[in-house]
């Protein structure tokens, strides 16, 4: 396949992706009628339509779809070969690209990258951050080489290595009934609003899990996507929820109240797993190998 195949295969990505023509065509300089050409020799050549217009927007047909899952698989693959050439060349240097849980990013993950940078600084980091289903689909669908998670993915090809036990606290109002004091049984907070992450998160589902062993379900009164939103709400009065405690001293108030009491559960282990994850039948980029061996090889630094 020649580069410029791939080039369109790139354009043709970029526009199954959601982005238009013309924000397609601008970004690789070109007009927005040079762009539309390569397209529809991409379609003479495949001898089907790949995009049907509705309204002002393109989508994909069902042909468009099916190809669309081959092209993608054709850039990653070329994109990670082209990595891998690069860092056999250039042993020092490499991209890795990481994503892990929101929660980590302020304690964890910085330590890891700053002791990985001093032995290898020409290494670059692509990071993202996600809850834990999004990051088993970053790892299937190759845009993530490394992850660092809450808890084994439980996914046949995904290979997961346990780093730490994180603690998981009853965080109460500040005003709250149980606030003076520093541990609790986690059914005492059975008659409890509960604020929880959404479905498809990780310490949702653990905190689901605890309450049913300790014999009653929670009765949720928000939902939310970020451990910091939900620490805001517990504050605000505004229910109880099972939190990681907070791993950073630098964060500003978000009220005038005091901070969300952190209380220690005894009837329960309330704590979770926190590891590293890789796809089981790829072999990784050297840098992103290297990586992988630093971190497992560093426990002591997740618990730092």
């Amino acid at each position: 396949m020649s580069a410029m195949e791939l080039q369109v295969l790139r354009y043709f990505q970029e526009v199954a992706d959601g982005a238009t023509v013309t924000g397609t065509a601008s970004r690789a300089h070109l007009t927005q009628s040079a762009l539309s050409r390569a397209l529809g020799r991409l379609e003479h050549d495949l001898g089907a339509a790949l995009f049907q217009r509705v309204g002002r927007s393109l989508r994909l047909t069902t042909a468009g779809r099916v190809f669309k899952e081959y092209a993608d698989t054709i850039l990653e693959q070329y994109d990670r070969a082209g990595r891998a050439v690069a860092e056999t060349v250039d042993p020092e240097a490499g991209v890795i690209p990481l994503a892990f849980l929101h929660t980590l990013g302020t304690w964890l993950v910085p330590p890891l990258l700053s002791g990985f940078r001093e032995q290898y600084p020409r290494t670059r980091f692509q990071l993202r951050q996600h809850g834990e289903e999004a990051l088993r689909r970053e790892l299937l669908d190759g845009t993530a080489d490394l992850v660092i998670t809450s808890g084994d993915p439980g996914d046949p090809l995904i290979r997961w290595q346990r780093l730490l036990v994180e603690p998981l606290r009853l965080a109460v109002p500040p005003h709250h009934r149980l606030a003076r004091r520093r541990r609790v049984r986690l059914a005492e907070a059975a008659g409890e609003t509960f604020i929880l992450l959404r479905q498809g998160y990780g310490l949702r589902a653990r905190t689901e899990d605890l309450c049913g062993q300790v014999g009653f379900t929670p009765s949720i009164g928000f939902e939310g996507e970020e451990v910091d939103t939900l620490r805001g709400l517990v504050t605000a009065g505004l229910g109880v929820s099972l939190l990681p405690l907070p791993q950073t001293a630098t964060d500003p108030p978000s009220t005038t109240e005091p901070p969300a009491p952190h209380l220690e559960v005894t009837d329960v282990e309330s704590s979770r797993d926190i590891g590293l994850a890789w796809l089981a039948g790829r072999a990784l980029p050297p840098a992103s190998e290297r990586f992988r061996e630093h971190v497992l090889s560093h426990p002591a630094r997740a618990m730092s």
